[in-house]
């Protein structure tokens, strides 16, 4: 499921494609039935306007103007925004365009369920209603020792809880634990505070490496979790094996050695 850093990504190709175009029309894909989409009044709210700007908070996306509106995206599991020219024709599975004055044409793509796109006011208004917590990367170490520290299950369950942080899900969950050498099932009040400002500092270097790489995974380090996210494979950083273990009904991968 893409997270912040896939997000990011996807931003910044609405960023550069799509701004100071006026709409013309927005419209619902095919086989829309599994997945929420603006109804006919919304989409006509955009109708004249431009995206003049673009936001990211977690794994939202908002793209609109001062005044608004704006849409809200959110990618679900495997979901993304691909800005293309009508000659092109649009990406299969898109599931709602946009269409801009000239060629340019804007595609959310998602193939499988739990994507979303909301017309709404203003990003603060939408993340304040649905009860997001702060950014993972605008998140200070004092804050994320209180939120983590302070949580009585697991501590990979808590870094995904997007009303806690937002941002950070299955994926780099696990890739947080691995470089600090927690267990995913560990409780958050049994962390010390060095492991706790161990872990922040792993949570932005990884969020920012990989959008550095613009989400392309394989230019990433050889030593981390994601090159090995298979039971039974050898650990890159110690004698350990890679297993997977259900925590809060997500899959986990972890070394059984070094992750205590």
């Amino acid at each position: 499921m893409p997270e912040l850093p896939e997000a990011e990504a996807n931003r910044l190709r609405v960023e550069r494609d799509c701004l100071h175009r006026t709409i013309e029309a927005a419209e619902p894909g095919d086989d829309t039935s599994y997945i929420e989409l603006p109804g006919d009044n919304e989409r006509a709210r955009l109708v004249g306007h431009q995206f003049t700007r673009t936001h990211r908070h977690g794994k939202l996306i908002f793209a609109g103007s001062e005044s608004g509106p704006w849409i809200c995206v959110h990618l679900g599991m495997s979901g993304s925004l691909r800005p293309f020219d009508e000659a092109d024709g649009p990406p299969d599975y898109a599931k709602f365009l946009i269409r801009f004055e000239g060629e340019r044409r804007l595609a959310f793509r998602c193939p499988r369920k739990l994507g979303w796109v909301r017309v709404v006011d203003s990003p603060s208004e939408e993340i304040a209603r649905i009860e997001y917590g702060p950014d993972a990367l605008e998140t200070g170490l004092e804050d994320f020792a209180d939120v983590i520290g302070g949580s009585r299950g697991a501590t990979k369950s808590a870094l995904m809880d997007q009303r806690k942080l937002a941002g950070v899900g299955n994926l780099w969950s696990d890739e947080i634990l691995y470089r600090v050498g927690i267990d995913p099932e560990h409780k958050g009040t049994d962390l010390s505070k060095d492991t706790l400002a161990d872990m922040h500092k792993a949570m932005r270097d990884i969020l920012r490496a990989v959008m550095d790489t613009g989400a392309h995974y394989d230019r990433l380090p050889d030593d981390w979790l994601i090159h090995t996210r298979k039971v039974g494979a050898a650990c890159p950083r110690c004698d350990g094996t890679i297993e997977k273990t259900k925590v809060g009904g997500r899959s986990a991968y972890h070394c059984t050695r070094h992750q205590k």
